[in-house]
């Protein structure tokens, strides 16, 4: 199995038949305070990306899906700067990469994204949202921490990498337990699957600006 065979299976059919609640778009707007609180409370601040993660299908009418994502993110980019990027990266995964540095423009943008897909019936394609935060001040590890949302659970995550394929598994439970009264966090944590970055990039790869 390989590892976008297994991100599938995690964060794909086999989450969605064990998920106690339905996927909504807006429970990304939880983060919207929710990054209030990880600033002042774990120094954990916005670090101006996000990104949507979806399973490719190879139709005429997923095309047209994308192009209605992507004329909703020109609109919105025009007010709000937000930018954005299709790609995929080196090891097939599919994604809307976001960048903008007024993080709550940033989880709208997000949520227009994510919600179009499903009104275009391809809500089903959607694997997660991921948005990255970084620590305010330099610490030894965890300087990157990122907020998973799983589409196919409903509910949110925490995810520390730390270099090596290793996570900071204290620094996930330390966020768990300051975010869990604002976010839907997951209760299960054998589906706290890891997105690795690759090196220093994201786990979508660089970000917009270094791209």
């Amino acid at each position: 199995m390989g590892i976008f065979d297994t991100v599938r299976e995690a964060l794909g059919l086999a989450a969605e038949a064990d998920a106690t609640r339905g996927a909504d778009p807006e429970d990304l707007f939880a983060l919207s305070t929710g990054y209030v609180t990880m600033a002042a409370d774990l120094d954990y601040a916005p670090a101006g990306e996000a990104a949507l993660c979806f399973s490719e299908v190879d139709s005429t009418a997923f095309g047209d899906a994308r192009e209605e994502v992507a004329a909703v993110l020109d609109a919105g980019e025009a007010e709000t700067g937000t930018r954005f990027e299709f790609r995929t990266d080196a090891h097939g995964y599919d994604w809307v990469v976001l960048a903008d540095d007024d993080f709550e423009d940033l989880v709208t943008s997000v949520h227009f994204a994510a919600d179009t897909m499903m009104e275009s019936g391809f809500g089903s394609r959607l694997l997660a949202a991921v948005f990255a935060f970084e620590r305010e001040r330099e610490t030894p590890a965890g300087e990157a921490a990122y907020w998973i949302y799983s589409f196919r659970r409903g509910r949110y995550y925490p995810f520390v990498p730390t270099g090596g394929r290793e996570r900071d598994s204290a620094a996930e439970f330390k966020l768990e337990s300051v975010l869990d009264g604002e976010l839907a966090v997951e209760d299960d944590k054998s589906y706290w699957y890891p997105l690795w970055p690759e090196g220093d990039a994201r786990p979508w790869g660089a970000s917009l600006d270094a791209a």
